[in-house]
């Protein structure tokens, strides 16, 4: 599983782990990505994404998957999430 959010497209980071002798080593930050089951009003069926907490709460403040997905910028959507954005902006 590859761990990119597929609504707000957050990647790895890279940086360091100090020590406390202040040490660097190499080290990865992962973002938490979570595998989420939305409900479509519009389509009405159920959305599966890969999406990360700060994007799930974006998703809840907005009001929902078909209103996030309408206002969106279809860049940083995934190639999943820009179909089912044009699915919805169909209808």
């Amino acid at each position: 599983m590859t761990r990119i959010c597929e609504l707000t497209g957050k990647r790895p980071l890279s940086g360091h782990k100090v020590s406390h002798a202040n040490n660097k080593t190499k080290r990865r930050f992962l973002p938490g990505i979570k595998k989420i089951s939305f409900k479509s009003d519009i389509l009405k069926k159920n959305i599966s994404l890969s999406v990360s907490n700060s994007a799930l709460r974006t998703v809840d403040y907005k009001g929902g998957i078909d209103k996030f997905l309408k206002n969106a910028k279809a860049k940083k959507l995934s190639k999943k999430a820009k179909k089912i954005r044009n699915k919805i902006i169909a209808k």
